[in-house]
């Protein structure tokens, strides 16, 4: 299974689809697994699709050995003349994200940070805007509330991963376009051990919040130009067979 490790080293991508019905979804989680369960393309370690909970969407997380191995899967005839087209009739909106993992941090009851279907996580994925400028602020910011997370009922893990490079899939013939420039977006991956645990502590009123929660946040809406996110449960999984060398 896959785990979030910044000491592995890999390029890890978030790929974010968003659709307009529940059936769409289905019909986004039926074709990611398609491609999932026949990938052996070089340099890739594993997949791992996510379904949307919250509003209708999916979230494809994949490790690769690096960017080369990446650029080359983008530059392949089938991704550009099949992949591509498809996705682009049942989405409305896709951003697929090259990002690396600067820290995973975890309750102490929690060993790993195991991304898995086997696991009853809720998954939570905010994509925070950032100018590339206070990018590095922002991860240390994030990383603060770890501190204060641990005594939140529910919480279990967060992974905070500093953006690369985003694209969609409007480059005309199957290619890709640049979204926005590089290093304007980082990436919280977060793990709750339910999605009633998650809307308690999201909707908690500001005049109970801790004042190390208050004063995160404050950092936190300084720094960031924009907020989105998600939530979601892994829904398959499959890495390579062998082990990649990074």
């Amino acid at each position: 299974m896959p785990f979030i490790n910044p000491e592995d080293g890999h390029l890890t991508v978030l790929n974010l689809f968003k659709t307009d019905t529940r059936a769409r979804v289905d019909t986004l989680v039926t074709e990611m697994k398609k491609i999932v369960d026949v990938a052996a393309y070089p340099g890739w370690i594993s997949s791992t699709v996510h379904r949307g909970e919250h509003t209708p969407g999916t979230l494809n997380f994949i490790q690769w050995r690096g960017m080369q191995d990446l650029e080359s899967r983008y530059n392949d005839s089938e991704f550009k003349h099949h992949t591509v087209p498809v996705f682009r009739e049942i989405t409305n909106y896709v951003r697929l994200m090259q990002t690396e993992v600067e820290l995973s941090q975890r309750h102490p009851g929690v060993d790993v940070t195991e991304v898995s279907p086997d696991r009853d996580d809720y998954t939570v994925v905010e994509i925070l805007g950032v100018t590339p400028g206070e990018q590095g602020a922002l991860v240390a910011a994030q990383g603060t509330a770890h501190s204060w997370l641990v005594d939140v009922p529910g919480y279990r893990s967060q992974s905070v991963m500093r953006g690369i490079r985003s694209r969609n899939l409007e480059g005309g013939e199957g290619t890709l376009a640049t979204v926005g420039t590089d290093n304007d977006f980082v990436v919280v991956y977060s793990q709750w051990d339910g999605k009633e645990s998650y809307d308690a502590y999201r909707a908690l009123a500001e005049s109970e919040w801790s004042s190390a929660r208050r004063g995160f946040q404050d950092k936190r809406n300084s720094l960031t130009t924009s907020a989105d996110w998600n939530g979601y449960r892994a829904v398959h999984t499959r890495s390579a067979e062998q082990p990649v060398k990074v």
